[in-house]
């Protein structure tokens, strides 16, 4: 992409939208936060509607009869259908809230899992999951005497079809779980084709869409998979609430996982009688402000364009990667740009991760370091750790060109000092 190539959204539109980036950093720089992928930040909009919450009409839901009651009811169940349409469920009550994307996996893998896996049976991952979609189905698979197996990479990050129908053939597992986007690589999967090969082969699936919902269009009927999840604070919205969509008769088959409070229709001395779809999964007080913000949240980024702002990202990966192929020594992880969403990781030979994430906090500009919860994945690369920069639509191409810049100081300084050491 050339310096004059028109973006295909302009962040300054939005930008004064966002309380905290008008702050700065303690070194007393600007601060530009291109730490997207671990949280992204809030528009005053979403602020705004927590906190009319609750200085306006909060109280407990579905349970009172008392106007604040009934008021937020109607606000929490009306978050709930916006959510349902951002996703394009069939209907509301295939929505779930939980606390966030690790909550729901482990509702799946608890619920579905403990009633649809045994021993000897297969699930099968792949080796760019996030921690979240990895130990819950080892804590499953140990505790029913199944198996974990992972879909290996391909050189440039992505996934191999005919290795995953290989695999699919000749596992047949019982569940086939994975990210639609890396946390870490940023590849975008082929979310579609993956689920309709473990259809015809019997497995369920389960989508980890927590770094596709921030970056473009989510369609959980056009994907067809059996459950999706994704966290409300990667979406502008507030922490403490994400989702699970399942397919109502997936949903309707699985037992509750957790007990007490609104997820029952009756208990006697004897037993109980789940309540229907969706408090059969939302036990005891669920999180009523939160999902309020998260309605604010997606309703914010329908007026942006979820599909402007998949675009806008890659041509700031695409400037961000143009110039950190310049710096000696430094490795970029993933596919090409094309096959990107906004996130951009990267190694520098003989400089830790750590190292370069502080030098440019110095110059303001945030940015992750480490192993991102995606240890095996590292592993495969034979590197410990790699610093990411993940843009959103509020990031400028200045803050790309910021962010470049300070990573070749750091290449520079921590080499001359590694030299001086020798």
């Amino acid at each position: 992409m050339t310096v004059t190539e028109a973006f295909a959204l302009d962040a300054g539109r939005f930008r004064s939208d966002f309380p905290v980036l008008t702050t700065r950093s303690r070194s007393g720089a600007p601060l530009a936060y291109l730490d997207n992928a671990a949280s992204t930040q809030h528009p005053a909009a979403v602020i705004d509607a927590i906190a009319d919450c609750y200085r306006g009409y909060y109280a407990n839901v579905h349970r009172g009869i008392h106007t604040l009651s009934e008021e937020s009811t109607e606000r929490y169940e009306r978050a709930r259908k916006t959510v349902a349409r951002f996703l394009n469920t069939e209907h509301a009550r295939e929505l779930i809230f939980t606390a966030g994307t690790t909550a729901a996996i482990n509702t799946v893998a608890r619920a579905w899992g403990s009633a649809n896996v045994g021993e000897g049976d297969h699930i099968l991952l792949t080796m760019a999951e996030h921690h979240a979609n990895i130990v819950p189905w080892f804590q499953l698979a140990t505790q029913v005497g199944a198996h974990v197996h992972f879909v290996p990479l391909t050189d440039d990050g992505r996934l191999d079809l005919e290795s995953v129908a290989r695999m699919l053939d000749a596992l047949r597992p019982k569940m086939f779980a994975f990210t639609a986007v890396s946390n870490v690589l940023g590849t975008v999967n082929p979310v579609a084709a993956l689920v309709e090969m473990a259809r015809e082969r019997g497995s369920a699936t389960l989508v980890d869409a927590a770094q596709a919902a921030p970056h473009g269009p989510v369609d959980v009927r056009e994907w067809g998979a059996d459950f999706v999840v994704f966290s409300g604070h990667k979406v502008c919205g507030p922490t403490g609430i994400g989702v699970l969509y399942g397919r109502e008769a997936v949903l309707d088959a699985m037992p509750p996982f957790l007990g007490g409070g609104a997820m029952i229709h009756r208990v006697t001395t004897r037993g109980f009688e789940p309540a229907p779809l969706p408090e059969k999964f939302e036990a005891g007080t669920p999180p009523i402000t939160e999902a309020i913000g998260l309605e604010a949240a997606v309703e914010y980024l329908g007026h942006v364009g979820l599909e402007a702002i998949g675009r806008y990202e890659r041509q700031l990966v695409e400037r961000a990667e143009a110039g950190l192929r310049e710096i000696p020594g430094l490795e970029i992880l993933g596919p090409a740009p094309e096959h990107k969403a906004g996130i951009v990781s990267f190694a520098i030979e003989g400089i830790h991760a750590h190292d370069i994430a502080q030098w440019l906090d110095t110059r303001g500009i945030a940015v992750r370091a480490g192993h991102h919860c995606a240890m095996p994945l590292h592993q495969s690369l034979g590197i410990t750790a790699s610093t990411r920069a993940s843009f959103y639509f509020y990031n400028t191409p200045d803050e790309v060109d910021a962010m470049v810049d300070a990573v070749g100081e750091a290449r520079d300084r921590f080499r001359k000092r590694g030299r001086k050491r020798q």
